[in-house]
């Protein structure tokens, strides 16, 4: 059972990997009724989520969640606890809190832009859910943590983005940032871009170096009136007809 579990949370992971862009780390947002069940059943939330999904992942919830969790006594004491270990999450109610089953509902507006997994034991939220394409549900049934299959929404939303009716947002912001580099308004016309300003750069201090002189040999000073002499080689004398050039004669002093 354990080996068929993870082979369907793989086929699961791998479906939101490509269709959705998911990446480790995962972030999964978890509610109280998930920390109670998982607290009645002795699983250990941080030990046990990255073997199952198979990956890293960072484990949060929002502020409107543990303040739930207070109103509700000392029944939901633990669940408190283990949930002040995670990560809390900026939500939009940080003055005015709601119920923690809509505070999570509210993360996952335009279609869950942060990629984030449920895990619930609340059975509206779950339905709620599943009615938002691309969002992954978890779940606790007897003493395990169960990652469930892609939802019918998300399916028929990958199907459509396959066949050319759908875009992405992630294709919307590609198409967006296009049309800004080459000057279309989102109306499709035609916007003149803005001139840049260049900058005043101050001058390469090396370039204001005075220029130091080569050494070399001084020229000789050309005196007024003295007429510059030719310098001509002298050719050794070549005997009559033989084609033969005297050489001097060398001395050898013999070595004492």
């Amino acid at each position: 059972m354990k080996i068929k579990r993870q082979k369907h949370a793989k086929k699961t992971i791998s479906f939101y990997k490509y269709n959705f862009n998911f990446r480790e780390p995962f972030q999964i947002l978890l509610d109280g009724t998930f920390c109670q069940a998982a607290l009645k059943n002795k699983i250990q939330i941080k030990e046990q989520m990255p073997k199952y999904l198979m990956g890293e992942v960072q484990l949060c919830t929002t502020n409107c969640v543990l303040k739930e969790l207070e109103s509700l006594g000392k029944e939901l004491y633990g669940a408190k606890i283990i949930l002040q270990r995670f990560q809390i999450r900026n939500c939009s109610h940080f003055k005015n809190p709601v119920p923690a089953s809509q505070c999570l509902e509210s993360m996952l507006d335009a279609g869950n832009p942060h990629h984030y997994f449920i895990a619930s034991q609340d059975h509206e939220l779950s339905t709620a859910v599943k009615k938002i394409p691309g969002v992954p549900l978890l779940y606790i049934i007897l003493n395990t943590i169960v990652l469930d299959k892609p939802s019918p929404r998300s399916v028929t939303h990958v199907q459509a983005v396959q066949s050319g009716e759908f875009v992405t947002p992630a294709q919307q912001q590609n198409i967006s940032k296009l049309k800004e580099e080459q000057g279309i308004a989102p109306d499709g016309a035609k916007v003149c871009p803005k001139k840049r300003k260049r900058k005043v750069k101050n001058p390469n201090p090396l370039s204001c170096l005075k220029k130091k002189k080569k050494p070399g040999v001084p020229t000789p000073k050309k005196i007024d009136g003295e007429k510059r002499k030719r310098s001509r080689n002298k050719r050794q004398k070549i005997d009559g007809g033989e084609g033969r050039i005297h050489e001097s004669p060398i001395h050898t002093t013999p070595v004492s």
